[in-house]
């Protein structure tokens, strides 16, 4: 990571697209790729078009791809295996170890024990057909497990060849030091967009520039609503994961659309989309963007985020135009449970 904790500006010599610096000597393409919704939570799936979409992320450019065992549970590993398998030297691939999970796909608490972090890293090796993970986060910190031993685990598994870097998800300033003690953290990946900024005021960004780890964002675009494919709550499908969240209930998404309509007029005066400016706002933060898209037009839209660059006056614009105080419901993922992590 750079000094100040913000992205590279160099460009990859294949794609002439931007590539970020995390930590621990890893670099990445500035705008990744979240294959969560092609597998689950966001309704039906088509696995041609996913595969399609895989694919032409590598193309492109767009090379850093994010997944996790809980995703299917299993099935959106086994999905990139089968699509980027043949283009692993291509890809910088990055998965986590979630709530303990049984091979048959039963999902229990969580579990940050280091039996069960080997044992759930040798499991996504298999799913993603490769021999070597290149980014491995602890999906949530287990309030059980002291993080040294849950971070411990996954040094050895550095040590042992089958993990490059090592990562968190959504945790403290305080937690984020005590694992780093122990080993390099390369990133810690949370939430953040212009309706989630909160880490940046926290604490939790600044202890990450300090010690050069870097912050990979995501739901970087509102899970949707910094987006024009989601104006309308029927445009969720009626199993999509969203419809439960609080921001989607109708007072709250219907306040917050309204903030995403100032976003796009903003957006428009610079001739981009609404998604581009708050993928933008993002690489601004000094984070890498991971969004999660399931078709090909869409990802080109995201990946042209990449090279555009906004002003301070566009940083101060899009401060007003989405008071932090304004958005209505609270995000995904809020844990009040006391212990390491949020």
């Amino acid at each position: 990571m750079t000094e100040q904790g913000t992205s590279a500006t160099t460009a990859n010599a294949t794609t002439d697209r931007p590539v970020a610096d995390l930590g621990d000597g890893l670099r990445v393409a500035s705008i990744g790729l979240g294959a969560m919704g092609m597998s689950a939570f966001y309704g039906p799936t088509d696995e041609a078009e996913a595969i399609a979409t895989l694919r032409h992320a590598v193309d492109i450019g767009v090379t850093f791809i994010d997944t996790a065992e809980a995703y299917g549970p299993f099935e959106n590993e086994k999905l990139i295996g089968r699509a980027l398998g043949g283009r692993r030297e291509d890809i910088v691939l990055a998965t986590k170890a979630s709530a303990e999970t049984d091979d048959d796909g039963t999902v229990h608490g969580r579990n940050g024990t280091p039996e069960y972090i080997r044992r759930a890293a040798d499991r996504s090796l298999r799913h993603l057909g490769t021999d070597v993970i290149d980014l491995y986060y602890l999906h949530r910190a287990d309030p059980e497990v002291p993080i040294e031993e849950s971070v411990g685990a996954m040094a050895e598994l550095v040590g042992a060849g089958k993990v490059r870097h090592i990562g968190l998800s959504e945790v403290s300033a305080a937690t984020i030091r005590r694992a780093h003690d122990v080993h390099p953290l390369a990133a810690v990946q949370s939430e953040l967009s212009l309706f989630s900024p909160d880490l940046l005021h926290n604490g939790e960004k600044a202890v990450m520039d300090e010690l050069g780890i870097g912050l990979v964002a995501f739901s970087p675009l509102g899970r949707g609503v910094l987006t024009s494919s989601v104006r309308r709550l029927d445009d969720l499908a009626p199993d999509d994961a969203r419809r439960g969240l609080p921001r989607f209930q109708p007072g709250a998404f219907a306040a917050n659309l309204k903030l995403a309509d100032r976003v796009r007029e903003i957006a428009e005066q610079r001739g981009a989309t609404e998604a581009q400016v708050a993928l933008a706002w993002v690489i601004a933060q000094g984070a890498v963007p991971i969004p999660g898209t399931r078709r090909r037009e869409r990802l080109d839209e995201n990946a042209a985020a990449a090279t555009l660059r906004l002003t301070g006056d566009d940083l101060s614009r899009l401060g007003s135009a989405v008071p932090p105080e304004d958005v209505a419901g609270h995000r995904d993922y809020v844990d009040t449970s006391a212990g390491q992590d949020r």
